[in-house]
């Protein structure tokens, strides 16, 4: 199988029992199973991708040039899409189905990326680590940020200060997290370990890269000698 990802949602967190009886906390992911929405090759598009499609959305919501492209596919609309390049072209073609089973195994390392939660606006300390004033009576700069620039030199906030702001949503990805356990009946991974997000939240699940690169480099180093 060329595709090394698929896309789905964080379900919760939970913990499972080992045949020693051993506790594994665990993130359960619904992963696929993603539609097959197009197929970029090298001789059309100038590199080779695969698109894939996951998630149930009403038609009604659905905007025209999007049914379109889900009809020229021979598959119902998905909520989202994302694409995946590959290095070779696949034998995977429109409207084809990958289930959570086709690309993950049990005691595999998988890449998670989504958004980290939303915390709204949040001053230095708690953005930044910044660390508090003096706490003593009468004291009235506790959780202040303190100066921030110059005074006449530059007369303005230097570009990038860290100050206080909106803190989360922003993209994170959490390596080397190893599969526990795969439910290919209900398209559930288990991976030990947690994921950024909410539950519900959407998440991008890849083989892990690195372990990827150190298997590619292992294979070169064999073949040297």
């Amino acid at each position: 199988m060329s595709v090394y990802m698929l896309l789905g949602r964080k379900r919760e967190m939970s913990q499972i029992f080992k045949a020693d009886g051993t506790i594994v906390p665990v993130t359960i992911l619904e992963v696929g199973p993603c539609t097959v929405g197009q197929i970029k090759t090298e001789e059309n598009d100038g590199y080779f991708a695969v698109q894939l499609g996951f998630g149930d959305i009403k038609l009604s919501s659905v905007r025209k040039p999007q049914k379109g492209h889900w009809k020229k596919a021979g598959a119902e609309p998905r909520r989202r899409a994302h694409e995946v390049r590959l290095e070779k072209a696949s034998e995977l073609k429109a409207g084809d189905v990958l289930k959570v089973s086709d690309v993950f195994k049990e005691g595999e390392f998988v890449d998670v990326s989504g958004k980290s939660k939303g915390r709204g606006f949040q001053g230095g300390i708690k953005r930044h680590g910044f660390k508090s004033g003096p706490r003593g009576h009468g004291t009235k700069n506790m959780r202040e940020p303190g100066s921030v620039g110059t005074n006449t030199a530059i007369a303005h906030v230097l570009k990038g200060k860290r100050m206080p702001g909106h803190l989360g949503t922003n993209k994170v990805t959490v390596r080397n997290l190893q599969v526990a356990r795969v439910d290919d009946k209900l398209n559930l991974l288990y991976v030990s370990g947690a994921v950024p997000g909410y539950n519900g939240a959407d998440i991008v699940v890849r083989k892990a890269k690195a372990k990827l690169f150190a298997k590619a480099d292992r294979a070169l180093r064999k073949s040297s000698k």
